[in-house]
């Protein structure tokens, strides 16, 4: 993953770009009625069940839309919410509060929705050692609430985009001619640029596998699209020489089954892609 200011940069531009797309020139429903020296309050209503997530990114909104406006949280990020519960109080200018409502809303309902879904899973791998990570199949714009969402529910992140880590997958290993070409050319590039990235290599089958590690240098070998049986000679083939990771079409009813065969993580591109927005509202109190 990139590094904590990258991170928070990335928040920024999501901050910056949500309410450009939202106000515009002003949020003209509220200039035309409430006056800009109204004072208000409202509260995060929960009108569903799963765990929270959006909360720190709610006040970071707030601030940004109006350093004056304050928080009072109730509940935290990853904690379980149901039908009732007030997550937390917002006070401030009441022209403030409106126009940092919808993204607020926008956040916290698709956030809560991954955070509930990671936990799910991270729950049906208790006791496995296996961890869930996240992949790049997320929502344009917003990867960064995206991935941050699955940390809230328990998981953990794989690379944040193409440029953070190397991910050889079919096509890259296809195009550039086979598996331990892939590798070599990569690991020159590497040198020459001198850069330190960690090398994911794909495996379609246990002989690319063995090609992999006779090549060295790989941090980690996706096994994807493996049966039960194929996965488990693939992890004993592996043993220590890298990390073991298995994905393709991974879901909560086979994913402890692969859990069990003994691979060190299971990325799951349904975290992200795969889920129903949790029901919240804002509302005047």
């Amino acid at each position: 993953m990139i590094s904590k200011a990258q991170f928070d940069k990335e928040i920024e531009l999501v901050i910056s770009n949500a309410i450009r797309e939202d106000v515009g020139d002003g949020d003209h429903s509220s200039l035309a009625c409430i006056p800009a020296s109204a004072q208000g309050k409202a509260k995060l209503l929960v009108k569903d069940k799963g765990v929270i997530a959006g909360v720190e990114f709610a006040k970071l909104v707030f601030s940004y839309v109006d350093a004056n406006m304050k928080v009072e949280t109730l509940i935290e990020d990853g904690q379980k919410v149901k039908h009732g519960d007030i997550v937390f109080y917002v006070e401030g200018a009441s022209q403030s509060i409106l126009k940092a409502e919808r993204l607020v809303l926008n956040a916290m309902q698709r956030m809560s929705a991954i955070a509930t879904k990671t936990r799910e899973f991270v729950d049906l791998l208790e006791g496995t050692g296996t961890k869930i990570l996240d992949t790049r199949k997320t929502t344009p714009g917003i990867r960064a609430l995206e991935k941050w969402a699955v940390k809230i529910g328990g998981g953990e992140n794989h690379r944040f985009a193409l440029y953070d880590m190397i991910m050889l997958k079919d096509n890259h290993i296809d195009f550039a001619g086979g598996v331990s070409k892939a590798i070599n050319l990569t690991k020159q590039y590497l040198k020459d640029t001198n850069r330190d990235l960690k090398i994911i290599v794909e495996a379609r089958n246990l002989e690319e596998i063995k090609e992999i590690l006779d090549c060295g240098g790989v941090y980690r070998i996706l096994i994807d699209n493996f049966n039960y049986e194929d996965t488990r000679k693939a992890v004993k083939l592996i043993g220590d020489q890298c990390l073991t990771e298995s994905s393709g079409g991974i879901n909560e009813h086979t994913l402890r089954k692969y859990a069990e065969c003994g691979v060190d993580y299971i990325s799951s591109g349904a975290l992200t892609h795969s889920v129903h927005n949790k029901d919240l509202s804002l509302k005047a109190v």
